[in-house]
């Protein structure tokens, strides 16, 4: 194991503004094509699973230098959560995917990530993934856009971009990325991937799922249902944990594909999330759906002490926000 350091940073490359502006446009015209087939939405997870409501409670025993932002005092918040599937398209939960579990904890009053006054919400956006994909941003959204136009431009696109083998390659780790086992929202972990500012140190987020809870086989047939019939048994309880920068080469900043490891920074558990059972039959159980479907679920939605880090974050502040007006979310 490894001494947590303050000694991380970000490498901007000069042209970054001017490739994130381009990463728009390309964004932009997917969610234009998707919209004009499944009605407005977002450009990547779509498909909202279910809306829930919950508590989140920072602990009272955590290290004192996680005690930053959001755990600088323990007690209980309201939260809500977005469930989701990672395409851009709407597709049954049969199929493979890349899984979201967005946390929008409120209640928060703090300068903003994006300096424009204050918040009052944190945003956590985790996948079921440990890692992305891809190191930089570039080469996530050259796959994602040439998969938006099918198989075909898809493999054209990665065999001009990384040659015969190479490309073989990023088929074997894309295709593991979308078709990795998954047995439902309250058995498997998720992950921020990519790392966040936490005051003066730098941190991934890690949500384990609740303990003794049995996998329901069928659950992939109606991922919504499995968690409602989990639900209906009692309160399903998560544990919040934070993995910190070490060093650069263990712990990148910029490279979102490495995964950091366990051994060399542990994870330190900081907070539960509670959902409680709830009725979503009911009038304001429906019209909690659409309010979450509605609302804005966003990384850079975020205190100052917890602003998001790396090209991949970076990249994302732009693209969510051209998301969020392409639905009329803002």
């Amino acid at each position: 194991m490894k001494p947590i350091s303050k000694d991380w940073k970000e490498d901007i490359s000069p042209d970054e503004e001017i490739r994130f502006a381009e990463y728009v446009k390309a964004f932009q015209k997917i969610q234009k094509v998707n919209s004009s087939k499944f009605g407005k939405g977002r450009t990547l997870h779509r498909k909202q699973i279910l809306g829930l409501q919950a508590k989140f409670e920072v602990l009272s025993n955590i290290p004192d230098y996680t005690k930053q932002g959001l755990f600088s005092t323990s007690g209980t918040k309201d939260v809500w959560i977005r469930l989701s599937s990672g395409s851009m398209k709407l597709q049954p939960d049969t199929t493979g995917d890349i899984r979201g579990f967005a946390l929008k904890i409120l209640g928060v009053n703090g300068p903003s990530a994006l300096q424009n006054g204050n918040t009052s919400a944190q945003d956590f956006l985790l996948i079921n993934l440990e890692a992305f994909s891809s190191p930089k941003s570039e080469e996530f959204v050259g796959v994602v856009t040439a998969a938006a136009k099918g198989g075909g431009p898809l493999l054209k696109y990665l065999f001009a971009t990384y040659g015969f083998f190479g490309a073989f390659a990023r088929i074997k780790k894309v295709s593991k990325s979308f078709n990795k086992p998954f047995s439902g929202f309250a058995t498997e972990p998720f992950y921020s991937a990519a790392p966040i500012a936490f005051g003066p140190y730098a941190a991934r987020i890690r949500l384990l799922p609740p303990s003794g809870i049995t996998p329901n086989k069928d659950a992939s047939k109606d991922w919504a249902n499995d968690i409602k019939s989990k639900l209906s048994k009692g309160p399903l309880v998560y544990t919040f944990q934070a993995q910190f920068f070490t060093d650069e080469k263990t712990t990148p900043i910029e490279d979102a594909s490495v995964d950091w490891p366990e051994s060399e920074a542990p994870y330190v558990t900081l907070a539960t999330l509670t959902i409680p059972t709830q009725d979503f039959g009911s009038e304001p159980g429906l019209s909690l759906q659409k309010k979450i479907e509605d609302t804005i679920f966003d990384p850079w939605e975020a205190l100052l002490e917890h602003r998001p880090l790396g090209d991949v974050m970076r990249a994302r502040k732009h693209v969510y926000l051209a998301s969020q007006k392409g639905r009329g979310a803002v």
